[in-house]
């Protein structure tokens, strides 16, 4: 008999682990310390798998059964559920690394671990140029995507004002950042 909105909320834990079937492979599984978990059993290649579909009332019944209906929809095409949640999550941890790896984070990093050896004015002339002409035009983008033009236009943009002494120093910082990340594996050359 298929689960309700009222029989899954009433779910109580016991003694041991509880599971309360939907149909089609799904069910929630109640751990004796009071968790719901959403479940998905099903077959692929000839083995039992199980995959997990998220905790409740995270994800509720209806969400559940859309969940179930998705992972059907895959293996009907010979595809394993549990191979592409395991791909898109390693895919959204490499997006995540790749964002926490931006030239402003590394630029940050760096000056966080060099700031102890300069003087409070050099430190603040640093950190200004960082985040008044090099953060605004390379800031946001990943560090391992970084090619010397990129560099070079934000060197250019100070030329072109006339600060030729600022646009020596920024190509002096742009190289110290760019060492940094290498040194420490953010990227595989020296930009």
């Amino acid at each position: 008999m298929p689960l309700s909105d009222t029989s899954v909320r009433n779910a109580k834990a016991q003694d041991k682990a509880l599971k309360l079937f939907d149909g089609g492979g799904l069910f929630l599984f109640v751990s004796p310390a009071g968790g719901k978990l959403w479940r998905l059993k099903y077959r692929f290649q000839g083995k039992e798998k199980l995959l997990a579909l998220g905790a409740y009332p995270d994800i509720s019944l209806k969400d559940a059964r859309k969940k179930r209906d998705e992972a059907k929809e895959l293996l009907a095409k010979d595809i394993d559920p549990a191979e592409v949640k395991r791909e898109a999550k390693a895919t959204a941890a490499a997006l995540e690394l790749e964002m926490a790896t931006t030239f402003e984070a590394v630029a940050r990093e760096w000056f966080s671990k060099k700031r102890h050896a300069w003087t409070l004015g050099h430190q603040k002339k640093i950190l200004s140029r960082l985040e008044n002409q090099l953060f605004p035009i390379l800031g946001a983008k990943p560090f391992s995507s970084i090619e010397p033009g990129d560099f070079l236009a934000a060197i250019q943009k100070a030329e072109s004002r006339g600060a030729i002494e600022t646009a020596h120093r920024l190509a002096q910082l742009c190289g110290q950042v760019s060492r940094y990340a290498r040194i420490v594996g953010l990227t595989r050359y020296n930009v």
